[in-house]
């Protein structure tokens, strides 16, 4: 596999050609009138959008890149995202090779995984264009106020890159930053974060912790700076292995750090430890504003570009947004990961509605009284799966993406009394539900049948469904009834 887009305007070229991409030529303001544009295109099943003249900001802006999930795939080479679930489920099969065809799959694996480490570059088009010093104005690009109340101005899709500042892990990661002026932005670092440990350990030492944000990276870099790896699993390990090649990066100019090689725009500073600035309210993807609270302070020292680079950022707000797609793509490539670490699950869904952490459906193959609470639990002990606020689990016969029958299962298979598990712990950063910040109520709901060993003796009733003899019939004959 070698991947089709380069960089990002080479995503845009592709969106253009297949005609997923609509030009707005006209000025527009990014306070606001973006926000809605934005917001109706993509409540519509629209096109990405290139804004070309932005009245803030010397930049064009591209955005809803990824709002449908066949642009989703485009984004990241394939015809479905499946197909990548599919490449790491072969990868994660526990049986040994056997025979010649098994060590030909073996040594193919291990020469797909031999590709994918980042490739270090000495020159990139990300430092064609270098600010410095006084030059360095964050106001060139063209962030977005999303909603009303909003504190400011954001910029919503910057790539941030830290290391650990004792065992040099690097992490990369995507989230919001506020621009407090024309060098300093607002680090919003949830308490869940891998950057949030490395600030920590920083401001334990006492150092000063160097910041790289890249902007309008390629669609897979992009993508992988979403994805929920554990931090011992390199952000662009993953990418390489999604592209099929590996990223180039490339050292920064003032901080010991890279970034991809490519990107259309890279932020350069550091972060003081103990400094803190009030940061939001922030209208975030839960739908609701987040609350002010104090977070790091990114001073930008320095601030390289592309020639006629391209800025990239999101929309997130009540769903459905552009991040639905995202997140779907998450929840389906990481299928096979999950069932590895919890083998009882057979098929999950994570609702839009429920903005990712709020609910899980999970379906399992039962086979012992109280599966499905064990599956709960260690769906409450996976990670950022841990942050799952709901839990239905049902049957390996009903479609978990068929909230229909999901529904059904979870209104009609149910003793309260009985299968329904209540519990505490972590929620999200963003939670506003819970009575206290970080951690609060849980609940699983055991939407399977129930066996004599869990203490149901009434015998589970049979599903009405009708006989595949007399389907066969009526199909045959449908259109003999008149019917077209």
């Amino acid at each position: 596999m070698t991947f089709p887009y380069r960089d990002l305007k080479g995503y845009l070229a592709a969106l253009d050609k297949a005609g997923e991409l609509h030009r707005v030529g006209v000025p527009v303001d990014p306070t606001l009138e973006i926000s809605e544009i934005v917001t109706r295109t993509v409540r519509a099943g629209g096109p990405a959008l290139l804004f070309e003249r932005p009245v803030r900001g010397d930049l064009p802006m591209a955005i809803n890149l990824f709002g449908t999930h066949k642009r989703m795939a485009m984004a990241l080479g394939v015809d479905s995202v499946d197909e990548i679930g599919a490449r790491i489920g072969d990868l994660v099969r526990p049986e040994l090779p056997v025979g010649w065809s098994g060590i030909r799959e073996g040594l193919g694996k291990l020469m797909q995984l031999k590709s994918v480490p980042p490739k270090h570059v000495k020159r990139a088009p990300c430092q064609d264009v270098v600010y410095r010093g006084a030059d360095v104005d964050l106001n060139r690009l063209p962030g977005l106020q999303t909603w009303p109340d909003d504190g400011g101005i954001f910029h919503n899709y910057g790539l941030t890159h830290t290391r650990h500042p004792e065992t040099g892990k690097r992490n990369l990661g995507l989230y919001r930053l506020q621009q407090h002026d024309a060098r300093t932005l607002g680090m919003h670092w949830q308490i869940h974060k891998d950057s949030t440990a490395h600030h920590a350990v920083a401001e334990r030492l006492g150092q000063r912790l160097p910041v790289a944000i890249a902007f309008g990276c390629d669609p897979v870099v992009s993508y992988a700076a979403t994805a929920p790896l554990p931090s011992d699993i390199d952000e662009y390990l993953f990418a390489g292995f999604l592209r099929g090649e590996r990223v180039e990066t490339v050292d920064c100019l003032t901080v010991p750090l890279q970034v991809p090689a490519h990107a259309q725009v890279v932020l350069e500073g550091y972060v003081e430890p103990g400094e803190r600035h009030p940061e939001g309210p922030f209208g975030d993807h839960t739908g609701f504003y987040t609350p002010v609270e104090p977070f790091p302070v990114l001073h930008v020292e320095c601030v390289t570009t592309q020639r006629d680079p391209v800025y990239h950022t999101i929309i997130t707000s009540k769903p459905p947004q552009e991040d639905g797609p995202i997140g779907k793509a998450t929840e389906r490539i990481f299928l096979p990961l999950i069932k590895m670490l919890i083998p009882d699950i057979v098929d999950y869904d994570l609702p839009e509605p429920g903005v990712f952490h709020n609910c899980l459906v999970v379906s399992i193959s039962k086979r012992f009284p109280k599966q499905a609470q064990k599956a709960m639990h260690a769906i409450w002990g996976a990670h950022l799966l841990s942050l799952t606020k709901l839990i239905v689990v049902v049957d390996d016969d009903c479609d978990v993406h068929v909230y229909r029958e999901v529904a059904f299962r979870a209104f009609g298979n149910v003793d309260y009394a009985h299968d329904l598990l209540l519990t505490s712990g972590p929620v999200d950063h963003l939670d506003h539900a819970s009575y206290q910040q970080f951690w609060g109520g849980k609940a699983g709901v055991d939407a399977t049948r129930k066996l004599p060993s869990e203490g149901y003796s009434r015998g589970w009733p049979a599903p009405a469904v009708m006989s595949p003899a007399v389907v066969a019939q009526v199909d045959k004959r449908w259109k003999e009834y008149g019917f077209q």
